[in-house]
């Protein structure tokens, strides 16, 4: 027959350390997941919005080509000689350095 012994927390601080545990856990999210997220967001954002013609970029799918016209939340990529793609202007991740 197996007995399982219950231990039992000091009354007086007890409460408290159940609230600070969970409340520490929302902390640690906050400023190692949700904050740095949002930080990427805010600078993709920025990035699509200062788009230009001209400009050697790369997709979220890896393909390299250079902004021929932006209208609206379309861009425009020439990706080889007469050869174009229109793609969405988030999905454009970053400029292209060789």
């Amino acid at each position: 027959m197996l007995q399982f012994i219950f231990l039992q927390a000091p009354q007086g601080g007890s409460q408290l350390m159940g609230l600070l545990f969970p409340l520490l856990i929302i902390v640690v999210f906050y400023f190692f997941l949700i904050r740095p997220q949002v930080k990427r967001q805010k600078e993709q954002q920025k990035f699509v919005d200062s788009l230009r013609e001209g400009m050697e970029v790369v997709t979220s799918a890896g393909i390299i080509g250079k902004v021929v016209k932006i209208d609206g939340n379309i861009a425009r990529l020439l990706i080889d000689e007469k050869t174009y793609l229109r793609v969405l202007k988030q999905t454009i991740t970053g400029e292209f350095k060789a």
